[in-house]
């Protein structure tokens, strides 16, 4: 029994005790029925006070007896190997089951949203791409389109490094995905499904090295186009990476799909159908879970996805199980749509050719990492004083942004993400918030947890997949 129903029991035996007394004293009874109802009664300048003393502990007893004894509050989290991230869980339970569940969140705050108002619009990349920590290239994505739309640029940005933008988001997606599958695995006791996940995500997160300098947090995606082209020998790695995944996908339907121990852990847990979605906003496998086809892919298409053969992963079983088939067909379908992009990869610039947008130099990937290309340095150093000052005030000061509002969203691992922008005309963001699937996401945990056991609600928040860089931003 949990410490506050001792303490509302105590508390309601002393009230009564008291009532007690105070009636013996109205009545003026005398020392016999006072030491009777063990009351004491004194006149003090701050009123009358009585004083209880002895035998309460029977009538605490008696009060603890009537109570109900099972149910109990539990903090599950915030430093929980299973909330993905420090998410605190509070649980009302009864017995095992969970009769009310709620979300404590703001733990891992970093201000992002906020810090970008005092940095360049270029240097707001740096910002975003930290915020759903998995999914680095989705968030520097939707801010730059955001940012182009107000450029009036959108246009302008080159097909290759649409292509290129495309196909760094579906090989995320998968990295995305198998993170959400690794960790949902073990949490439920498949250590292997957690192995083998990892052991395929290394093969993206490879590619991101080569192609970013980074494993994550890339900011390589700028308004008006990528920071750098793709270095030699990068296509030849995708592809690697491409047939090498492709040929292990069938493992994950082996080792799980078809495994009655992993499908009685997920069948018909955290359900949440059409309705409760739409209610609460949830998006993505959520949502598709529930056999909506919502993606924004298809349905509002963004650098030039209307052009790419896919189909969007649907399921009718609005569980656990049906997100889980959901994401691994959706990696099945990211494959799909990187070789297309190797396909289409074409010779051409990655970067809008307005000056005074474009970042003014040529980045290559050396030895130390990513650097400026030194032949572009000894031309600006020694021979143009005017392409010295653009590169100097291009970088320090930034472009100005007209005027205005916009808004762009992607279909991102987790659902739709968002983000608002709002520019005064400077060289910095007057405003930017982003739509985050999973803050949005975690509203439908209660819905999914109360009524089921406490070990389902660790299967449910896994289906979630919330990651709380993206939440706490």
């Amino acid at each position: 029994m949990s410490t506050q129903h001792y303490e509302e029991a105590y508390d309601e035996a002393r009230d009564e005790a008291r009532e007690q007394a105070r009636e013996e004293a109205r009545r003026g009874a005398g020392s016999d029925a006072r030491e009777e109802t063990r009351a004491g009664v004194r006149e003090t300048t701050e009123g009358r006070v009585f004083t209880v003393t002895g035998g309460d502990w029977g009538e605490v007893v008696e009060a603890v007896g009537r109570a109900d004894d099972e149910r109990i509050i539990v903090n599950m989290g915030p430093q929980h190997p299973s909330t993905h991230g420090v998410l605190r869980l509070i649980l009302e339970i009864d017995g095992e089951t969970v009769t009310e569940a709620r979300c404590g969140i703001g733990y891992l705050h970093t201000g992002i949203e906020k810090n970008m108002e005092f940095r360049s619009w270029v240097q707001g990349t740096t910002f975003v791409t930290r915020m759903d920590y998995l999914t680095p290239l989705f968030n520097e994505t939707a801010y730059c389109l955001a940012v182009e739309k107000l450029l009036g640029i959108t246009a302008d940005v080159p097909d290759r490094a649409n292509v290129i933008r495309v196909m760094m988001m579906e090989l995320n997606r998968i990295s995305s995905h198998l993170v959400c599958l690794a960790t949902g695995g073990m949490e439920i006791g498949s250590t292997t499904l957690m192995i083998y996940g990892f052991r395929d995500r290394e093969l993206i997160l490879d590619v991101f090295e080569l192609v970013t300098g980074l494993r994550m947090n890339h900011a390589y995606v700028r308004p008006g186009g990528l920071a750098q082209d793709l270095p030699p020998g990068a296509v030849d790695q995708i592809r690697e990476a491409v047939k090498l995944l492709r040929s292990r996908m069938h493992e994950y339907d082996k080792l799980a799909t078809g495994n009655p121990v992993f499908k009685a852990r997920l069948v018909d847990v955290g359900f949440l159908d059409l309705p409760g979605c739409l209610a609460l906003g949830a998006t993505g496998p959520i949502l598709r879970a529930t056999g909506l086809p919502h993606d924004l892919r298809k349905t509002d298409p963004y650098c030039g996805y209307e052009d790419y053969d896919f189909e969007v992963a649907v399921a009718d079983t609005a569980d656990s199980f049906g997100r889980f088939l959901i994401r691994l067909e959706e990696m099945r379908q990211s494959l799909r749509i990187v070789e297309q992009c190797l396909e289409r990869l074409r010779p051409g610039p990655v970067m809008v050719a307005d000056k005074k947008i474009a970042w003014p130099a040529q980045l290559a990937v050396g030895p130390d990492g990513m650097g400026n290309s030194l032949d572009h340095i000894r031309t600006i150093m020694g021979t143009s004083m005017e392409a010295l000052i653009h590169h100097f005030k291009l970088v320090t000061e930034g472009f100005r942004v007209p005027v205005g509002q916009a808004f762009a969203a992607v279909e991102s691992p987790k659902g739709e993400l968002g983000v608002h922008v709002v520019s005064d005309g400077g060289t910095r963001p007057y405003r930017v918030h982003f739509r985050d699937p999973s803050f949005t996401n975690l509203q439908s945990m209660a819905a999914m947890c109360e009524g089921g056991q406490v070990a389902d609600v660790i299967v449910a928040v896994a289906g979630i997949d919330p990651v709380m860089g993206g939440v706490d931003r």
